[in-house]
């Protein structure tokens, strides 16, 4: 499933913080792509580190950093599609602060997942995931235009908010007990569901707009 956008609603202006957020997400790919591993060491978190409390400042660095071209471009789809309804609902600054604190509190639960781990970890979709629970819990009948894929065949069609990012949990948590300890798939599911716990908990703090102000007649 690739969500596309949320057809119940539109924002009452440009999600620029949303926007910058993919920008500065794609600058740092490049320069990831252009200065190669050691860029990469330099930035991403490694839980070990964390535990350690060294090399904090990779709890925000890593969050702009990516391991390959469907990496970056997946988690950026998921961004512009559930992103920009949360920046309005929230406001640019405090959606700013939620998406960096959505990220940490991501990076800090894959660490407790397994705080010796020498793996560095990247990637926004803690904060991502962050944002997808805060949907869940602001928008949660909102259809969401979505491609479906069945085999070689396609389509589109429009899935409530709580169906599809229900769904989306439950396959993090399939997949966590699936792979139960270190993870050699290289997916931080921890992060993802710490990311989405946080953002669901947290939600109505960040707020100032009532959801129901910006529905589409």
């Amino acid at each position: 499933m690739i969500p596309l956008r949320d057809e119940t609603r539109r924002p009452l202006g440009f999600a620029w913080v949303t926007a910058t957020f993919i920008a500065v997400n794609a600058v740092v790919f490049f320069l990831e792509l252009a200065k190669g591993d050691a860029f990469v060491a330099q930035w991403a978190a490694t839980p070990a580190d964390i535990a350690a409390n060294h090399r904090l400042f990779t709890l925000v660095s890593s969050m702009f950093m990516h391991a390959s071209w469907s990496h970056i471009i997946g988690n950026m789809i998921f961004l512009w599609a559930f992103g920009p309804q949360i920046e309005d609902a929230m406001g640019p600054l405090r959606y700013g602060l939620f998406y960096f604190a959505g990220g940490i509190a991501a990076m800090l639960a894959q660490v407790a997942a397994d705080p010796s781990s020498t793996v560095p970890s990247l990637g926004a979709s803690g904060a991502i995931a962050a944002v997808m629970g805060a949907f869940l819990i602001t928008y949660p009948r909102d259809r969401i235009r979505t491609i479906l894929f069945f085999g070689f065949f396609a389509r589109v069609t429009f899935i409530p908010a709580v169906v599809l990012i229900g769904f989306w949990l439950v396959t993090q948590l399939v997949s966590l007990g699936a792979v139960s300890g270190p993870q050699p798939s290289g997916v931080a599911y921890m992060a993802h569901l710490g990311g989405a716990v946080f953002g669901a908990l947290t939600a109505r703090l960040f707020e100032h707009r009532r959801p129901q102000d910006q529905m589409l007649i």
